[in-house]
């Protein structure tokens, strides 16, 4: 999802794009500046002209984190199509000659455990450590795995995304499907805090990283107005259904139920703090809720 958007911001800007898929061969694009290569994160493989002739890398692979069930065997596939996928570009950048100026690679604030005193009111930074649980893990193997970039001379950056919200899919999406029957899912009880970011700002934002020589290092990638679980869930109702809608609370035992250990991070608060990136120079074109709910409806 994220990837499909970046494209049309990158060709916007006349770049060249490489895209990394399992079969290279058999994917054609319409576009000539856009070509498809192929590497094998499980055999260790990957195109040596595709790293040769990139200036820059955008690491944005891993299985969807919210796709399945978390069981033993997906906890497994969550965690090594990160780091083996991060792992097989630094061995071809360290293997196979080329002229990469930068790498920007995708995290998550899972990194950060549930809100404290302390991140409720000033929000999480980026020198918080990892939470001991297992997104916190992934997210610190995750980005240990692309760390090796900076002893390569690589200009190294990485972004904790946020919750992503796009029209064209992901969490919003989910948002949106008990609201096609009028009613507005507000889940547990609605106050835990969504660090969220719109998918167009993301894709400017990594856009900015690339462009930014002075840029590196970790940046939380979430819009400056994080919001409750609720005021999301009846903004976007209001949006969809105008006064047609009847708010439901799912209560936690459902969600867990449902959602198994996977619904400790629905019911999760974390207020993530966006300073370090807007210090950077950049400016979010959605930086309110309501912005990005209007912008995901009409584009």
């Amino acid at each position: 999802m994220i990837g499909k958007q970046l494209q049309q911001h990158l060709l916007k800007k006349n770049y060249n794009i490489i895209v990394l898929i399992r079969d290279g061969t058999k994917e054609k694009s319409s576009n000539k500046k856009i070509t498809y290569s192929k590497w094998n994160v499980e055999k260790g493989e990957i195109d040596k002209e595709a790293i040769a002739s990139a200036d820059y890398i955008i690491h944005l692979a891993g299985a969807n984190v919210a796709e399945k069930r978390w069981t033993e065997k997906r906890k497994k596939e969550i965690i090594e199509s990160r780091t083996k996928s991060g792992e097989l570009l630094i061995k071809s950048l360290k293997e196979i000659p080329n002229k990469v100026k930068a790498v920007v690679s995708a995290s998550a604030i899972g990194w950060y455990g549930a809100d404290t005193n302390e991140s409720k009111q000033k929000g999480f930074k980026e020198d918080a450590l990892a939470a001991n649980n297992f997104l916190g893990t992934t997210c610190k193997l995750w980005e240990e795995s692309i760390q090796p970039a900076e002893k390569l001379y690589k200009r190294l950056c990485i972004f904790r995304f946020g919750i992503v919200l796009s029209r064209k899919g992901g969490a919003l999406e989910e948002f949106k499907k008990p609201l096609k029957l009028g009613i507005a899912a507000i889940l547990g009880n609605g106050k835990q805090v969504i660090s969220w970011i719109d998918i167009e700002d993301l894709c400017r934002l990594l856009l900015f990283a690339i462009e930014n020589e002075n840029l590196y290092g970790i940046y939380n990638a979430v819009a400056p107005e994080p919001v409750s679980n609720k005021e999301l869930t009846l903004t976007l109702a209001e949006q969809m259904r105008g006064k047609f809608y009847i708010p439901v609370y799912v209560p936690s035992f459902v969600l867990k139920l449902m959602l198994g250990e996977m619904s400790v991070e629905v019911l999760k608060s974390a207020t993530v703090n966006s300073d370090k990136i807007k210090n950077a120079g950049f400016k979010f074109l959605y930086p309110s809720i309501q912005a990005a709910l209007e912008n995901s409806k009409e584009n």
